[in-house]
């Protein structure tokens, strides 16, 4: 059976390009930013050699996020301390180097952990075994393999859909969602003994908010799987518990 990497190309392209950005300072307070283009190829091509070694896989295909976001349209907040960050110098020119020599996706207002998910999750679009490529911890919300941290883990269902649940607790600072305040690693997994939508959403309730703002923390939480996206329309579905 054919397995291809679904990769996550926002974070290989940051990587590299950030890997050769180099600063100079040419005095009297001025400064520069430059990069090689080609070096940062070159180490993308490496990288790449050695993940299809590792991975055993036939073929490979990359995803990027569009520059609008579903998320968005349920809280609006959602990774708005990342406006007006500056990328790496070579990021677009690298990332349109893949675009011209790979195989990729970018789905409108989707992320690339969307993307991976649906593909991963979805056998009418890549026949075959799928596996996905990204150091994203969201990504153990997805029923897949995941390779990450140079191992090959394999998720169930099950597994996954607990992580989400634990997702949604925890929230991601780093995304601009809350989860439950106040709600670490340890208290999640402690809410979580009984691994069920009631246990968050009683949680969420015994601290004094309700039921739509643990729906709201879950939906932003929710790396999309195949029956997120209505395939029909070109549109995520709103997730709700089963």
């Amino acid at each position: 059976m054919a397995r291809t990497l679904l990769i996550d190309g926002d974070i290989v392209v940051y990587q590299y390009a950030s890997t050769v950005e180099q600063e100079v300072d040419w005095g009297d307070d001025v400064w520069s930013m430059w990069a090689d283009a080609k070096e940062g190829k070159q180490l993308i091509l490496q990288y790449l050699d050695i993940l299809m070694e590792k991975t055993l896989a036939d073929d490979m295909l990359f995803c990027f996020s569009d520059k609008d976001n579903f998320r968005k349209g349920i809280e609006p907040t959602y990774k708005s301390n990342r406006k007006g960050k500056r990328k790496p110098v070579i990021y677009l020119p690298l990332k349109n180097w893949i675009e011209e020599n790979y195989r990729t996706e970018q789905w409108t207002g989707l992320e690339a952990d969307d993307v991976m998910g649906i593909l991963a999750t979805c056998n009418q679009i890549i026949e075959g075994e799928k596996v996905i490529v990204s150091e994203d911890k969201d990504m153990m919300t997805i029923p897949s393999l995941l390779w990450r941290q140079g191992e090959m883990l394999d998720i169930s269902e099950e597994e996954a859909d607990y992580n989400h649940l634990l997702q949604t607790l925890k929230g991601d600072t780093t995304d601009g969602y809350s989860g439950l305040r106040g709600v670490g690693e340890v208290k999640a997994k402690a809410i979580l003994k009984v691994p069920v939508w009631k246990s968050v959403e009683d949680a969420f309730i015994k601290a004094g908010y309700t039921k739509e703002d643990a729906l709201v923390q879950a939906r932003l939480a929710r790396i999309l799987r195949a029956e997120d996206y209505n395939f029909e329309f070109d549109q995520p579905k709103e997730w709700s518990p089963k």
